[in-house]
């Protein structure tokens, strides 16, 4: 690693400040992402501006149909809530216990790894990212690989999840990293279907639209037997294009039978 300071505010808005006055200061969260980051020499910041001791970003709530999670709250702790039993289930298969006891939500949205399973979360429930400046769709929130709408000293608070009727999400994951090879989450929501997929593309999370029109019309598996989806799948050692192509259409059919 190279030389570095941490910082440790208890307030939100002093966070604010040392980012805005500082342009190579970074925001630590879990530090799962982060701290390997640093040890490769990938980054580079001037300080670290640790989120551990601001304890209104912690914590689960619900009303009126709606979670709201603290972006600092752990996968651990998400995985036990069971108030939307798949994204539960989603967090109680990231990494290992060590990872989802100091991983945080915010700190995996906010990286937005085109293998990560929140992001599959957020976009297929149509979740809120809340952050100090404003609200952002999910839909608008996700640009590409490592590319979120977050600017300059922006952080993540909360992320608002609707309660769906149904949904569910299915993996075929690297078994040492335990990251999705493809990864596909799948809400219904009265008539409202939503179909996103992490892992495959290399422009990152998704969502898959022929698949929710099928859905739409006939919310089965066998509505999505022999589809896949085009577009700029992942080719690396662990699979080619065409091989995810066809995981993803297996994994949205368990998805939904799973639903």
């Amino acid at each position: 690693m190279y030389e570095f300071d941490i910082k440790t505010p208890s307030k939100l808005g002093k966070v604010v400040r040392k980012l805005k006055k500082d342009e190579d200061a970074m925001v630590l969260g879990g530090g799962q992402t982060l701290i390997p980051t640093l040890k490769q020499r990938l980054a580079a910041p001037s300080q670290l501006i640790s989120l551990a001791k601001i304890d209104k970003l912690k914590g689960m709530s619900s009303d009126k149909g709606v979670v709201t999670i603290g972006a600092s709250t752990v996968h651990a702790d998400v995985a036990v809530d069971g108030a939307i039993p798949a994204l539960s289930a989603l967090a109680g298969g990231i990494g290992d216990p060590s990872v989802r006891n100091r991983g945080t939500i915010g700190g995996s949205l906010a990286n937005n790894d085109p293998s990560a399973c929140y992001p599959a979360g957020a976009l297929g429930l149509g979740a809120t990212i809340v952050t100090t400046d404003r609200k952002i769709a999910a839909d608008d929130y996700f640009r590409g690989l490592f590319e979120t709408a977050l600017e300059g000293a922006e952080i993540i608070t909360a992320i608002e999840f609707p309660v769906p009727d149904k949904a569910a999400y299915v993996k075929f994951d690297q078994p040492a990293s335990r990251f999705a090879l493809v990864g596909v989450f799948v809400s219904r929501t009265g008539s409202d279907v939503r179909v996103a997929v992490t892992g495959a593309s290399e422009s990152g999370v998704f969502r898959w639209a022929e698949a929710e029109a099928a859905l739409a019309a006939n919310f089965a598996p066998e509505a999505l037997e022999g589809m896949t989806p085009s577009g700029d799948m992942i080719g690396d050692i662990h699979g080619s294009p065409e091989y995810r192509a066809h995981l993803v259409g297996v994994m949205a059919r368990r998805a939904v039978a799973a639903c």
